[in-house]
């Protein structure tokens, strides 16, 4: 079947699915009444779940083995996830709008939320859901932007290179924002530069399409990524079109912001100075597309982060920062960093190992464990084989269940406790261990 008569059937039917377990019979469109992709991986055969699809209510499926289509309502493909991928490419350019890309080391999502956020003030506006930043993710996210839409915000991950690319092609961005280039999927990439490369897919494709970009002046190697694009708009703390600084007010972070000579201050529910630039690429973002700072302002103010992102919590006389979606060098040193300079009694860390550190991994851990000497705190908790044998004097656990089996048997209080590690290490466990 040609993508186009494909996209006619989407076009009956505008809900993708591709797991039978969130389909249940006789709900809404969104659920039964979809089109059902039979996606395989490594373990296992998404073209076995056809028919249980069909009998939950979906109104086609889409497989690439023959051998499974039982009735006219199986659509047989040559792969699977190519046509996915072809189909939201056929979506994406029925839309003459804006397309914000944004891909970066670390702050990427808390980014995309907050343009969603000041975008939403004045237009239509959709945005990826949760981290669907894949090679799934981005096509399902394209194929959930209805015809209302003004704005599309689109979250690129990527851990090797051409990678963005490829997303690229299938979003078709007009604009596009990378946060930072950091110590991140340093295995895949193949250290810092094969970073840069990776992410500068990004502005490969704006420069070769006439994109636009909104870009960190605060950090020098964009500048020589970004060559050769005409349209930038540029935000930071000096030098930018859109200046602001972080100011931090207890725990949560304020812009003050300089607009026609005036500064206003900006309240955030975010917590540590290392959300700045995410906070002003939000602002730049909404500035230029017409958006006045008082709607920047309550949009900002509004937001609250979840999902485990640097999310401010109080359990019983403790109070948390949690911030365990993530990590890798540069995130972890700026979370420590801000946490000890913060204005906090009883300071705790518990601290879960990086992932995807490839060879550095044990050079990365042991910098980490020296730059957690530095500072006085009252108790430390490493998690994770990373940190086995470099723990020192530290408290250290395999793994968050047995550190959790700890917390409760040597419940903390009065305390403020970071607690932060890559998504692997599971370090809300620990944070649910906590009393109410």
């Amino acid at each position: 079947m040609e993508i186009n008569e494909l996209y006619k059937i989407y076009l009956q039917y505008p809900s993708i699915q591709t797991d039978t377990r969130k389909l249940v019979p006789g709900l809404p469109a969104g659920q039964a009444g979809c089109i059902f992709f039979a996606l395989s991986g490594g373990n296992f055969d998404g073209n076995k779940f056809a028919q249980e699809a069909l009998e939950k209510g979906a109104a086609y499926v889409v497989i690439d083995n023959p051998a499974y289509a039982i009735n006219d309502r199986c659509i047989v493909v040559n792969d699977t996830l190519t046509a996915l991928q072809q189909l939201a490419r056929y979506h994406r350019q029925q839309f003459n709008i804006p397309f914000i890309a944004i891909t970066g080391s670390n702050g990427k999502t808390t980014t995309k939320e907050l343009v969603a956020a000041v975008l939403s003030r004045r237009f239509v506006t959709y945005a990826t859901e949760g981290n669907l930043n894949n090679h799934i993710g981005v096509p399902l996210t394209l194929l959930k932007i209805k015809r209302d839409a003004q704005m599309a915000i689109i979250e690129m991950g990527a851990n090797h290179q051409k990678e963005i690319a490829s997303y690229c092609e299938i979003a078709m961005p007009t604009h596009g924002i990378i946060t930072n280039c950091g110590k991140a999927h340093i295995e895949g990439f193949g250290g810092i530069e094969g970073v840069r490369k990776g992410k500068g897919e990004l502005y490969d494709y704006l420069r070769a399409n006439d994109g636009a970009i909104f870009r960190n002046a605060d950090l020098d190697y964009l500048v020589s990524m970004a060559h050769d694009i005409k349209q930038q708009i540029t935000y930071g703390r000096a030098n930018a079109e859109y200046i602001g600084r972080p100011i931090m007010s207890g725990v949560f972070l304020q812009i003050a912001m300089l607009t026609s000579h005036t500064e206003t201050t900006l309240d955030t529910h975010l917590v540590g100075a290392y959300n700045a630039p995410n906070v002003m690429a939000a602002v730049a973002v909404g500035l230029h597309f017409g958006i006045s700072i008082d709607e920047i302002k309550t949009a900002l103010a509004a937001y609250n982060p979840d999902n485990s992102r640097s999310q401010w919590l109080q359990k019983g006389t403790n109070k948390i920062i949690l911030d365990a979606y993530n990590a890798n060098p540069t995130s972890m040193r700026a979370a420590i960093l801000n946490f000890a300079e913060a204005d906090l009694p009883n300071k705790m860390l518990w601290i879960g190992g990086m992932k995807e550190m490839g060879t550095e991994e044990l050079n990365e851990h042991r910098e980490l464990v020296a730059l957690i000497s530095n500072y006085e705190w009252k108790d430390v908790i490493l998690v994770g084989k990373e940190f086995k044998e470099i723990k020192g004097a530290y408290t250290w656990f395999e793994n968050s269940t047995d550190a959790a089996a700890y917390i409760k048997a040597h419940m903390p209080e009065n305390s403020s406790i970071l607690i932060k590690g890559s998504r692997g290490s599971k370090m809300e466990v620990m944070a649910d261990s906590l009393k109410n």
